[in-house]
């Protein structure tokens, strides 16, 4: 096994976070789930994951904390539909969510902590701010999570993925991966997404770095860890 901890996913039944706990499984990695519906979950899972779940919300820290307190890593693939007015905004989920899961997670001793965010969150001027600022949010609850877990002792990965599709299963086209924030459209499935997450925990050069990432050509392969390499080795 390449890692031995337990990872809490916190917005696993969405449809990148249902990718992550497909490839935690395929990896044999002990998981949590952290759900705002246990009937979801288990349609999504099935019964066996009934052990796993914690139902709560992610603006309420007592329900965090009974997540986070068995957890060594967590994946966050949490995110606000911008486009449903029934919905918190991003202030709500894509900042304050994402930076009231990373405080109470090491308060409670989670030592890696990894974010699926969203290219261009530093272009204030795309088009997706037009939705409450959500790329604003989302870069904010980076900020927060890199000082946090940029600590030793600690750390953090930041994904950053083109617009997400679904389309095609893991490990199936090359990839780009940059950490210089150069990159400034591209799609990427979203199995591509948790794959990266999924290896983020046992690849070293994978941490205390945000990285966007989109896919190229068509390309069977086993890993994305010399896609990790080549982007810190071009820094």
């Amino acid at each position: 096994m390449r890692y031995s901890g337990t990872v809490l996913v916190a917005g696993a039944t969405g449809r990148t976070g249902q990718w992550v706990v497909k490839r935690l499984k395929h990896y044999g990695i002990d998981y949590r789930l952290f759900v705002r519906s246990g009937e979801k979950a288990l349609e999504t899972f099935g019964p066996e994951i009934v052990d796993r779940i914690t139902i709560g919300s992610i603006e309420n820290e007592y329900e965090i904390d009974a997540a986070v307190k068995s957890a060594d890593a967590v994946i966050c693939a949490i995110g606000g539909n911008v486009m449903d007015p029934d919905q918190p905004p991003p202030s709500v989920i894509d900042r304050d969510g994402v930076i009231r899961l990373a405080h109470r997670s090491k308060k409670h001793g989670v030592r890696q902590f990894i974010l699926v965010s969203s290219l261009a969150v530093t272009k204030p001027d795309h088009p997706l701010n037009k939705y409450g600022n959500v790329l604003t949010m989302k870069l904010e609850g980076e900020n927060e999570v890199r000082r946090l877990y940029g600590e030793k002792g600690y750390s953090y990965t930041i994904l950053r993925p083109g617009g997400l599709i679904d389309e095609d299963g893991p490990l199936e086209h090359s990839m780009l991966f940059d950490t210089g924030d150069r990159i400034e459209t591209g799609k990427i499935n979203r199995s591509d997404v948790a794959q990266a997450a999924v290896e983020a925990l046992w690849v070293q050069e994978a941490q205390n770095l945000t990285f966007e990432l989109i896919q190229q050509n068509a390309l069977s392969q086993d890993s994305f860890e010399l896609y990790y390499k080549q982007a810190t080795q071009s820094r």
